[in-house]
């Protein structure tokens, strides 16, 4: 199973390639881009780490075809392509960050935004699954360097006709984000991988299951099919520091962030801790937009076994703990484990790429 990064948003162009680089000599596959509504372009921060590096692939993680049309991603992305010599991929999703910020606003029967009153807030945008299908179709047209005359999608159009001849390097590499079981079919019918987030190891046979039926719809089990995990990395030399920065992230973890009871309900006791975690939701938002990583009302130990169960989180003497977690992800079926690191990157980098990497290869 091969490791790739996830980089915080803030990460300057600069240091992005720095850490490329040593990234490529640690042995990790690919470092992905973080995509938010205030911080670095997430296709252009990748030029510079595409000009001082070889090997590594570097891509966007993720962009929704609602933010962008696919016509324009296929533009972004295969100039990234072309800089990178061929070592861009995407992965395209149906939701996001940004489309949270902008308002999205969808019909009144399409799902609501997490944390967000259904008749004031931002919704999730109709047929997500086939948006992000027409999407990596549109994709795939592109990087194929064929004329086409126009796409006529039930949710985005193209109504000239294109031909992106000038990218003559191989690629881009298509994923999708797939969590949801329609999502992982769809990714299995149309992608070259996808992504799962904030799986657990017991979540992947499902996952695989669904990922075969896509498979069958497509008529062949692809050659190198990718499967990923977006997975957050918070272990540090300094035990507190980690779990500090871990309680602060929490309520970016899947099933918090989406408030997915059946999955949290892991973690609890009894259905009253679940609605703990339900009725102290918004501090679960507070601890991270204060930076104190302070949950209130949700008690410290409650709080432990999520981050035990949602992340890789403690001190140096728990990577070998970690390491047997990531060889179960290996034996589900991941084909790379994507580590979203956060503070103090480099100082990240260097214990996954010295403990590991050669650990899982």
């Amino acid at each position: 199973m091969d490791i790739d990064i996830i980089l915080d948003p803030q990460m300057s162009p600069a240091a992005i390639a720095e850490l490329a680089i040593a990234a490529e000599e640690y042995g990790i596959r690919a470092l992905w881009s973080s995509n938010y509504h205030q911080y670095w372009d997430c296709y252009t921060a990748l030029v510079p780490a595409a000009m001082a590096t070889s090997t590594i692939l570097l891509g966007p993680l993720a962009v929704s075809p609602w933010e962008q049309h696919p016509l324009k991603m296929a533009n972004a992305l295969l100039s990234l392509n072309e800089i990178a010599n061929g070592r861009a991929m995407i992965a395209v999703g149906g939701g996001g960050g940004v489309l949270g910020a902008i308002g999205w606003k969808a019909s009144a029967d399409s799902e609501p935004w997490p944390g967000r009153h259904p008749e004031k807030g931002t919704r999730y945008p109709d047929r997500r699954v086939r948006g992000v299908r027409e999407c990596l179709e549109v994709l795939g047209l592109a990087r194929s360097g064929k004329i086409t005359m126009g796409y006529p999608g039930e949710i985005f159009d193209i109504n000239r006709p294109f031909q992106m001849q000038w990218a003559g390097s191989d690629g881009p590499l298509l994923y999708s984000c797939s969590s949801g079981p329609q999502m992982i079919r769809m990714g299995g019918q149309y992608a070259d991988g996808i992504q799962v987030s904030d799986f657990t190891v017991d979540m992947m046979p499902e996952a695989i299951d669904n990922l075969h039926i896509g498979f069958e719809r497509r008529g062949e089990t692809p050659a190198n099919f990718r499967v990923g995990n977006f997975w957050a990395w918070h272990i540090k030399a300094d035990r507190e520091v980690s779990l500090w920065e871990a309680r602060r992230e929490l309520i970016w973890r899947g099933p918090v962030i989406g408030k997915e009871e059946h999955v949290l309900r892991k973690f609890c006791r009894d259905d009253d801790e679940v609605g703990v975690i339900m009725d102290n939701w918004e501090n679960f938002r507070k601890a991270f937009w204060t930076n104190s990583g302070q949950i209130d009302g949700v008690p410290p130990d409650l709080v432990s076994r999520l981050i035990e169960g949602l992340s890789s989180a403690g001190g140096l003497d728990d990577i070998d703990k970690e390491l047997a977690r990531y060889q179960g992800f290996a034996d589900a079926g991941l084909t790379e484990l994507s580590l979203r690191v956060h503070d103090n990157p480099m100082d990240a980098l260097k214990i996954i790429g010295e403990r590991v990497v050669p650990a899982l290869q």
